[in-house]
């Protein structure tokens, strides 16, 4: 499956539970949460319960099409769950990439290398990467073009960008809602259809059936609901 869309908030706690069985969930427990609430709990909060689907969707995906020891990198990695999944899962070459100055304070900093950089123009050589994951990112200042361009530089031949986003098949405004300082897009179906379109320019292609379709809106921020598609892209020789 190459597109797959997030259809109800029952999808969230069922991923959530099966993370937890996978041993891979990095979410506070209750007393973690309260100890870090009075400053009393090391390190940064990691992980979302809302995006407990998409995590799992990209897991699931890469331990299914990605060696343990095969280079992988998460994009707008600072307080993903995923980078630290996939070392719960045993892989060995992990690399993240984020502009935020607390990097420093993710987890597990002698086993993920961790990169202060803009992923949209990373030093990072030609064909680095077996796979690049971005959860909940690309929404945020979108611009496929640039963002294509170097997914595709990075990665190797028959290596997968797997990427999740805000998403309803209907257009939904959100002309004037910035976040970190940057534009906000919710993906259309159509901005989707445009996406892949483009993302052929740069050697990029759909690796199986897309479905655009979702059943609710589980999600809601700044007065808008929706709901998370997920899409995986494979690097073509």
């Amino acid at each position: 499956m190459s597109m797959e869309v997030l259809q109800n908030e029952s999808a969230i706690a069922l991923s959530r539970s099966v993370l937890k069985r996978k041993g891979a969930s990095s979410l506070d427990s209750p007393l973690q949460a309260f100890l870090r609430r009075y400053g009393m709990a090391k390190g940064i909060a990691v992980g979302d319960q809302v995006k407990s689907w998409d995590v799992l969707e990209t897991l699931n995906f890469i331990e299914r099409h990605v060696q343990k020891n095969e280079a992988i990198l998460d994009i707008g990695c600072y307080a993903s769950e995923i980078i630290v999944a996939l070392h719960k899962a045993g892989y060995t070459h992990l690399t993240g990439a984020d502009l935020n100055p607390d990097l420093k304070q993710m987890p597990y900093q002698k086993s993920i290398r961790y990169e202060k950089v803009n992923f949209m123009q990373t030093p990072f050589a030609d064909a680095s990467f077996k796979a690049i994951t971005s959860i909940s990112v690309i929404e945020h200042g979108f611009n496929g073009a640039v963002l294509l361009r170097e997914m595709s530089r990075l990665l190797q031949a028959g290596g997968y960008f797997i990427a999740s986003f805000d998403y309803w098949p209907e257009k939904i405004d959100t002309t004037g809602i910035k976040f970190f300082d940057m534009d906000w897009l919710i993906f259309s179906r159509q901005d989707v259809i445009d996406f892949v379109a483009q993302a052929a320019e740069y050697n990029l292609i759909p690796v199986g059936e897309m479905h655009f379709e979702g059943e609710d809106k589980p999600i809601e921020c700044a007065g808008k609901k929706y709901t998370f598609g997920w899409l995986v892209l494979k690097k073509m020789k």
